[in-house]
């Protein structure tokens, strides 16, 4: 069952959900709390002929991916990033969630944005019991306009559900939890399964 936006206040306050910085009151409504675009980018370069082959053992992998096929740019937060039709970009948000071993939390684009052709998760839209961290985001313009990216918009809305008990291997404890306590944003680590 998804938290009313009662629960989701006591639970802050418990600190079974941190964020920080805080939310306003206002932006916790009916069962979603909204969360904001960071000024952070990671664009991909434009290599034609570059494989990835996710068949290939994880050192080829990890040798393609560090060598370079993104660069993270940062923007004054008074700039826009401008988001040109099928381009795709990784953010993050502006807040760091911290969600209880009991708790899973949802990521939802905003229909608003939705309606322009913003996807801002291809898939990956579940946040683990135990996870911390900065919220990467798979942003995606699927629309016929260009559109521009404020820094501090409202990008998303997360929702929560609480587990039947407390998640015997939360996020934290994975031996493979590659993106915990993710502060930037970290390009894929499918090499690291």
């Amino acid at each position: 069952m998804r938290l009313c936006d009662r629960d989701i206040e006591k639970l802050i306050i418990k600190k079974k959900i941190i964020i920080d910085p805080a939310p306003n009151i206002e932006e916790i409504n009916g069962l979603t709390l909204d969360i904001h675009l960071s000024n952070k980018f990671r664009i991909f370069k434009d290599f034609k002929n570059t494989v990835v082959d996710l068949k290939k053992s994880s050192e080829n992998i990890k040798s393609k991916l560090q060598k370079g096929i993104s660069n993270e740019i940062i923007i004054n937060d008074n700039e826009s990033f401008i988001l040109k039709p099928k381009d795709f970009v990784l953010s993050m948000t502006v807040e760091r969630i911290s969600i209880s071993d009991n708790l899973v939390g949802w990521l939802d684009g905003r229909s608003s944005l939705a309606r322009l052709g913003l996807m801002i998760h291809m898939t990956s839209h579940r946040i683990d019991p135990g996870w911390s961290g900065n919220i990467v985001l798979e942003i995606f313009n699927a629309g016929k306009y260009i559109l521009s990216l404020n820094p501090g918009i409202a990008i998303a809305a997360l929702s929560f559900e609480r587990l039947s008990g407390y998640s015997k291997r939360p996020y934290h404890l994975k031996k493979n939890s590659k993106y915990f306590n993710q502060s930037n944003i970290i390009s894929s680590l499918i090499y690291k399964d």
